[in-house]
């Protein structure tokens, strides 16, 4: 999380450090999104061959190198060689915490798959803060005096004074910004130490061989419930990154909002969605995931219809933004471990929904945009969030309906599996007699 919305804030002085505008430097994003595809991908093959616990530590360790590098990046090409790197580590990332939740807890993994979700939430929150804090410093203190300075000086010499001064902040702004990198790669280091004294252990091996024990069947039809979830992930994040992307400026240019009430609404809808994230870890504790993805669904579903059609009163836009974010906030996390109870959800399964969330990530926003530019006058972030809502209502049912289809050949090697388990509990037994 951290590694991922530090980008934001700093932006502006990766461009000056690479001697690029903002506006030259897009493709950095471009990078890390292929990256992160690639790293899913690779992440989902890696997982069911290579132990869990080495595989984590090694893919926290590139973004840690990735992170050290990047503001010592002097070249746009090498800048984004970097991101492609982080992208890469991220998606292995995103993919193994998740399948090592799963071969850890099992059917028990509902309330740990919330609590490792919050924490990317957890993350996103604290980085801008973080880096705000090392350039905040700077630019409350040092803008003013340079400004005094070009001044009281450009009376005499203007070029050489202001140059000077320029040369200054901007040294005194790159070795902030330096440190919030070094900060959270830092943090990134020490944990990927920790998940090599784990490997060292070997408590993944176990772990790995006692959750092929406990889940020996494939439903009837896997691969069907396998693609309809990567479409679900892909509706639900590319509606997630969509509302957040472009709320703010629907206030603005629909609802009419001054600047700071657009940044408070906008605030509502990520501020609610970590909130309910943080509370899903104790409902999860109590509700079975397929009840969180209802409540969701439905959520999502009412709120979003409110947005659509009544948006344009106030009270409406603020409650339907704030019940939308709480709706979205809990379905990714239920829906991996719903279809665990499922289904067989191995490495290469948990890189498809993966892959699935980040290109609705990257296309949806990416077709509201163009279509925003299109037709002016017409709200498309509210109707894509409708859309998006409709297409989750479909699809849970019928994934429902799929995951409890149950063929003779699912029931007949059920039946061998716990004949085997009798067989070997009763040759336990006459050994100890023995």
């Amino acid at each position: 999380g951290m590694s991922i919305a530090v980008l934001g804030p700093t932006f502006q002085n990766l461009a000056a450090n690479v001697h690029k505008n903002v506006t030259d430097i897009y493709y950095i994003f471009v990078g890390r999104s292929l990256g992160y595809l690639g790293g899913s991908v690779l992440g989902g093959v890696l997982f069911d061959c290579m132990n869990a616990h080495l595989l984590l530590a090694l893919s926290m360790f590139g973004t840690t190198v990735g992170l050290y590098g990047i503001p010592w990046c002097k070249k746009s090409l090498l800048l984004t060689v970097l991101m492609s790197v982080i992208g890469a580590s991220m998606g292995i990332l995103d993919t193994g915490g998740n399948i090592l939740a799963l071969n850890t807890w099992g059917a028990e993994a509902g309330p740990h798959m919330q609590a490792l979700h919050f924490s990317f939430a957890v993350g996103a929150f604290v980085a801008p803060i973080l880096a705000k804090m090392a350039l905040g410093g700077s630019e409350s203190k040092d803008l003013p005096v340079a400004g005094k300075t070009n001044q009281t000086v450009l009376r005499a010499v203007p070029t050489a004074s202001a140059a000077s001064a320029a040369s200054a902040l901007k040294r005194r702004l790159g070795a902030d910004f330096l440190w919030s990198y070094v900060v959270i790669g830092t943090y990134l280091l020490f944990v990927s130490f920790v998940f090599f004294i784990l490997y060292s252990k070997g408590s993944a091996a176990r772990d790995k061989s006692k959750a092929s024990l406990q889940k020996c069947l494939f439903a009837k039809y896997h691969y069907a419930l396998i693609f309809l979830l990567f479409v679900f992930f892909f509706c639900y994040v590319g509606a997630e990154v969509t509302y957040g992307s472009y709320i703010f400026t629907y206030a603005k240019v629909f609802a009419e909002m001054k600047e700071n009430e657009a940044a408070a609404l906008n605030s509502v809808f990520w501020g609610v969605f970590a909130a309910c994230r943080g509370v899903a870890i104790f409902c999860a504790a109590c509700l079975f995931p397929g009840t969180m993805i209802l409540l969701s669904v439905v959520g999502s579903a009412a709120s979003s219809s409110c947005l659509a059609f009544f948006a344009r009163y106030p009270a409406v836009l603020w409650v339907g933004t704030a019940v939308y974010g709480a709706s979205l906030a809990t379905i990714f996390p239920s829906g991996i471990s719903w279809i665990e109870q499922y289904t067989v959800v191995q490495g290469k399964s948990a890189s498809l929904f993966v892959i699935g969330a980040a290109l609705g990530e990257m296309c949806i926003p990416a077709v509201v945009g163009y279509l925003q530019g299109r037709f002016h006058h017409v709200p498309v972030v509210m109707y894509a969030a409708l859309v998006t809502s409709v297409m989750t209502v479909i699809l849970f049912p019928l994934m429902y309906k799929l995951a409890n289809c149950r063929g003779e050949s699912d029931l007949k090697e059920m039946n061998e599996s716990e004949d085997r388990k009798a067989l070997l509990s009763n040759s336990g037994l006459n050994e100890d007699e023995e």
